[in-house]
């Protein structure tokens, strides 16, 4: 069986893999596996080029620049779905309408309001970072952003009838790619952030779940777009969480910034 990891880290990111060849819905819904080893790859470039932006900018700018990285290296991907869920979720009765207006490509004022809360909260805890020295929470919170989707994939059933990109990871997606993703999930957050990081990971595992029952109510599931809206909101609950939360014992290779 071939390795799924070139699948999840080009879909996830603007990074390519050549040669990657034909992939089917079980490729995608295998890949989950790899979602938080994707986010440490993410995690690992933001945190260090935050270190080196704030040598060479003050602390706002290095925020700034920082935020439109991490929007580079996804290609906008989930503020992209962030968008769609939230302009569905508002301008629709029922979820037929929320699901038929999620699929329009415009966007509309509440998905617009949306991007500028997320982008505005990403940036004051970027600065907010960035005033205080670089700790390795910062390589944190993609990791459970990550995990959050692929256990919000695993709860939740695929809301759209006539399928969707979406349906291969939330009817493929097996306990045996969770459990795999969540053992991932434990050990790189104990790695990185110690018990703060634990406390973080059941957060958003408590987070996930709120929003598994809330989708199955308001849509009657979930798709690729809420999955994308999932990832933005469990980024922003674990950044300000590692703001709130006293800093634990780590590698000291991770902490030379």
């Amino acid at each position: 069986m071939r390795s799924t990891f070139p699948l999840a880290l080009t879909f996830l990111t603007v990074l390519p893999w050549r040669g990657l060849g034909q992939v089917g819905p079980q490729d995608l819904a295998r890949s989950l596996f790899w979602f938080p080893w994707v986010g440490l790859i993410l995690g690992l470039g933001f945190w260090a080029g935050l270190g080196g932006l704030r040598i060479i900018f003050p602390p706002a700018a290095a925020a700034a620049l920082l935020l439109a990285l991490t929007v580079l290296a996804t290609r906008g991907l989930h503020l992209d779905g962030l968008a769609d869920t939230v302009d569905g979720l508002g301008g629709g009765k029922t979820p037929q309408e929320r699901l038929a207006i999620m699929k329009d490509s415009r966007l509309g004022a509440f998905g617009g309001v949306s991007l500028f809360l997320a982008l505005l909260l990403k940036f004051a805890f970027f600065l907010a970072w960035a005033e205080k020295g670089i700790g390795p929470g910062l390589i944190l919170f993609p990791i459970l952003s990550r995990w959050g989707m692929v256990f919000l994939a695993y709860l939740s059933p695929y809301a759209r009838p006539e399928g969707g990109l979406g349906q291969a990871m939330t009817a493929g997606v097996s306990g045996n790619v969770l459990l795999g993703a969540t053992l991932s999930a434990l050990a790189l957050a104990l790695l990185t952030t110690g018990a703060p990081g634990m406390i973080l990971l059941v957060a958003a595992a408590a987070a996930v779940w709120l929003l598994s029952l809330y989708f199955q109510k308001k849509l009657g599931g979930v798709s690729g777009d809420v999955l994308g809206a999932a990832n933005e909101i469990l980024e922003i609950l674990v950044l300000g969480g590692l703001l709130l939360l006293p800093p634990g014992p780590t590698l000291s290779c991770l902490q030379f910034f």
